[in-house]
């Protein structure tokens, strides 16, 4: 019993934590999560079964039933039911949004227009894929994805709606299923390098470029941190490293037992003789192959 009540109060301490972040007082959030267990209620039941002092509670509720998430229901005495948290949510979600966009308008006018030059870095899974789904969602002629699969899953409907509404995409995929993300004739998938198989530390995991306009690239392997900007040099390299991707599937998809017998399998003398003792030993591990002696920049020249 005592383990379902310290459950109990942990969900109900998160859920307060959540109600502040949308700018419910801690009074606010404890009254409105008590009347969602017990209902209807008056402010001295309420008061005794959420402890917050009854002055506060009654403040608290006035507050909440302007916001429309709570309404009296009787009086003598006044008894206060919670309004839906679905509805209320989605409302606070519609007026949130219609804020922020007006008040961006707002802000925008205060500065003269110019292009970001940048390098804006994002850390955090959330806050990474949150950009990741802005661009995608805000692209209107081009989007350019080099990822894995995993991870490109997550936004797979929002890739779906780009290309149906005409975005030419264009994605290089670490993974082996090119069918899983063809949702229209304008968007093409290429396997990376025929193969879908990273290879290792050395290869970028995720990149993405938006309209020729703005870019994103993102690691995941242990902190999710991301970097993105409108910057037009670096916009032109993420563009240039997504197209060379291209360039080579397809390179790999006519000639890959030539390519296969000339440098070894993925690549290999060509990556060894650049790759820092690190990535070599990543790149054994993630491919399988044995050990060998790595050419020499020289050697793999001539």
């Amino acid at each position: 019993m005592a383990g379902k009540l310290a459950v109990t109060q942990t969900a109900s301490s998160d859920l307060v934590v959540d109600l502040k972040r949308l700018g419910f007082t801690e009074y606010e959030a404890r009254v409105y999560v008590q009347l969602l267990r017990q209902s209807p209620a008056t402010a001295y039941e309420i008061s005794k079964s959420s402890n917050v002092p009854r002055p506060n509670t009654y403040h608290a509720l006035d507050a909440l039933a302007q916001r429309g998430a709570v309404l009296p229901v009787n009086e003598n005495p006044v008894r206060y039911v919670p309004a839906d948290p679905q509805e209320l949510l989605e409302t606070i979600s519609r007026q949130t949004r219609s804020l922020c966009s007006t008040l961006a308008d707002r802000l925008s006018s205060l500065t003269p227009a110019r292009d970001d030059q940048y390098v804006w870095t994002l850390q955090g899974d959330e806050a990474v894929h949150d950009r990741i789904a802005a661009l995608i969602n805000d692209c209107r002629r081009t989007l350019w994805i080099k990822a894995a699969d995993d991870v490109l899953r997550r936004h797979k409907e929002a890739i779906r709606a780009a290309a149906e509404r005409g975005v030419e995409t264009l994605i290089v995929l670490f993974g082996f299923d090119a069918d899983e993300f063809r949702f229209t004739e304008n968007c093409r998938v290429y396997i990376h390098e025929g193969n879908g198989v990273r290879m290792g530390t050395a290869d970028n995991l995720f990149t993405l470029a938006v309209d020729h306009e703005e870019m994103l690239t993102a690691a995941f392997d242990k902190e999710v941190t991301a970097a993105t900007t409108r910057s037009r040099p670096v916009v032109t390299m993420a563009g240039s490293l997504i197209r060379h991707d291209y360039y080579m599937a397809e390179i790999f998809a006519r000639f890959g037992p030539q390519i296969d017998a000339e440098f070894g399998p993925y690549l290999r003398d060509l990556r060894l003789a650049y790759f820092s003792p690190e990535q070599q030993r990543s790149f054994m591990q993630r491919t399988g192959l044995d050990a060998v002696e790595p050419p020499s920049p020289a050697e793999t020249a001539a």
